[in-house]
């Protein structure tokens, strides 16, 4: 039998529900980030929070700012600000791409989904979004419903 550590998991996903209640995603792209310290730590023990984050491009790079990591608790040096900006590894075409359209048609740069790939590697997901209006949120939960209401029916 093999000896799993239950502290760390490599299996982890991290989703921003919110993001997908208030915003229309267009387009979403897979970037790396740049982390320091312990904080990769902080990730595989889940204690990230994606809820308040967002992401913007200043200087031809892009950051994410507001997303959480809780500092790594074992940890004796460097103790890091949770909410500081981090920097998202995209090439310079997808980067122009966003700034394009960010600034012509109003959209904005959310992050939905921080996962860990095989290699050990973080990776986060952001996406082209478009605000959603107050009807189109109250559609989308009446269709939640509906959809529930039908499992329930199919199960019984």
């Amino acid at each position: 039998m093999k000896n799993k550590n239950t502290r760390f998991s490599n299996d982890i996903q991290i989703r921003n529900k919110k993001a997908s209640y208030e915003y229309e995603f267009l387009e979403k792209y897979e970037t790396g980030i740049v982390l320091e310290g312990a904080e990769v730590k902080s990730i595989r023990e889940g204690k990230v929070s994606l809820q308040e984050g967002y992401c913007f491009i200043k200087n031809n790079q892009v950051y994410i700012k507001g997303m959480r990591i809780s500092p790594y608790l074992n940890t004796s040096f460097n103790i890091l600000e949770p909410t500081r900006e981090r920097k998202l590894l995209l090439h310079s075409r997808e980067i122009s791409k966003l700034k394009e359209k960010s600034e012509e048609q109003g959209l904005t740069l959310v992050p939905t989904k921080l996962y860990m790939i095989k290699r050990g590697l973080v990776k986060v997901e952001i996406a082209l979004a478009k605000g959603k209006k107050l009807y189109d949120k109250r559609e989308n939960i009446k269709k939640k419903d509906q959809d529930r209401e039908l499992k329930r029916l199919k199960l019984i």
